[in-house]
């Protein structure tokens, strides 16, 4: 699943891998390499291990871009750590849920998209008669219907936004691609993955949540419930969905050119993601849902960046305090991956340049995930996802993640 599809008769594919659900691309994946791991091509065109990897297992290694799953755990432990929840058996069982969805839009978009390969790639799996388009639509259908079922395994609201989540990967490969609307559906994608590992992992049930304990004599509310799980982790979703937004659309132009206002406007959109998590938020709720009876917000339950300073008690909408260190670093490490690209396509906005900028910033998806984990309080989960970075690498020498 890529940052874009296809942009037409003529268009170039869209960037694979990290940040979405669906799209082969010419750009690089998880680690920014480039070009296909597949068999090659013979005279015809058709792929030269068509006779004797039909259907065989690299074949469909390449067909789900196996190598660009190590960006979708990130997703579902930022969403989780962002309502200020610990990750659980339902955050595991979310993100099965999303893996399934994730290469079912992969194996989806290759089905979709077998006229378009058929001239413009004709070494993928489909195109190269190692893989039948009606095993890859199955396999389509089957990985959905597993996801869905990882989802309600681990509660109804997971079930909810996971069925969101595949009718959006669904629309996309089938047909919001070629649209317009594409870069906003993929962004779409993303934000409702981080949603899903808030609301997995939430209590399922949990009655009138921010009310005091009264037996136990302490202001402490019960842990979140899905809905106010939900909106914590909106900030979050939405600063991940805005990166996706940006490099999806830089994407749809990476095989054409375009002008240098394409890069520069995602160079600013870069800026301000990383400028919105580093300045953090406050959910400024109403006296009633943030105040337990003794008048006081429980500084025990709420996620750290909604902590205020020590001995500074919020007043209306209190400012979070700074970042970390190492959420700073993080962030800085994000910036620097996906901007420094993008500013060599400012001054040369060739398809070749382009290309590089889309693969800076499906890099930056891995480091953003983990500043946005370690901002709400959760530095180890954090270290633990920049640590799928070098498998990744590894993986993606093996098996192409475009």
């Amino acid at each position: 699943m890529g940052v874009s599809g296809r942009t037409g008769s003529g268009g170039a594919s869209g960037s694979g891998g990290v940040t979405g659900y669906g799209g082969a691309s010419d750009s690089g994946g998880v680690t920014g390499d480039t070009g296909d791991s597949g068999a090659g091509t013979d005279g015809s065109g058709s792929g030269s291990g068509s006779g004797s990897d039909n259907g065989t297992g690299g074949a469909w290694a390449e067909l789900l871009r196996v190598s660009a799953l190590f960006s979708v755990p990130g997703d579902l432990l930022a969403g989780a750590t962002a309502a200020g929840h610990r990750p659980n058996h339902r955050t595991v069982l979310a993100t099965c849920a999303s893996l399934c969805l994730y290469e079912a839009g992969m194996a989806l978009n290759d089905w979709a998209d077998r006229d378009i390969d058929a001239v413009e790639r004709p070494d993928r799996p489909i195109p190269s008669g190692r893989i039948a388009p009606a095993a890859a639509l199955t396999a389509a259908g089957g990985l959905t219907v597993a996801g869905l079922a990882l989802a309600a395994a681990a509660s109804r609201p997971a079930l909810l936004t996971a069925t969101a989540l595949a009718a959006t990967v669904w629309a996309y490969d089938l047909h919001l691609k070629n649209t317009p609307a594409g870069p906003a559906a993929m962004a779409c994608a993303r934000t409702l993955d981080l949603l899903q590992g808030a609301v997995a992992t939430a209590p399922p049930g949990t009655p009138r949540p921010w009310r005091t304990v009264v037996g136990s004599r302490t202001d402490t509310p019960p842990p979140l419930g899905s809905a106010r799980s939900a909106r914590a982790a909106l900030p979050s979703a939405l600063l991940l969905g805005a990166h996706t937004l940006a490099v999806t659309t830089v994407s749809r132009r990476e095989a054409q050119g375009s002008s240098s206002a394409l890069p520069l406007a995602g160079l600013a959109a870069v800026a301000a993601v990383a400028g919105a998590a580093r300045g953090g938020w406050s959910r400024g709720r109403s006296g009633s849902e943030s105040r337990g009876r003794s008048g006081t917000r429980s500084a025990a339950y709420r996620p750290a960046a909604y902590r205020p300073s020590v001995g500074r008690p919020p007043v209306g909408r209190p400012a979070a305090p700074p970042p970390s260190p190492v959420t700073a670093a993080l962030l800085a490490g994000y910036a620097a991956t996906a901007a420094r690209p993008l500013l060599h396509a400012v001054l040369n906005p060739s398809p070749y340049f382009l290309q590089r900028a889309v693969g800076g910033g499906i890099r930056a998806m891995i480091p953003l995930q983990a500043a946005l984990t370690a901002r709400a309080g959760a530095p180890r989960t954090a270290a633990a996802l920049l640590a799928l970075i070098p498998a990744a690498r590894r993986l993606s020498r093996k098996v192409s993640p475009t």
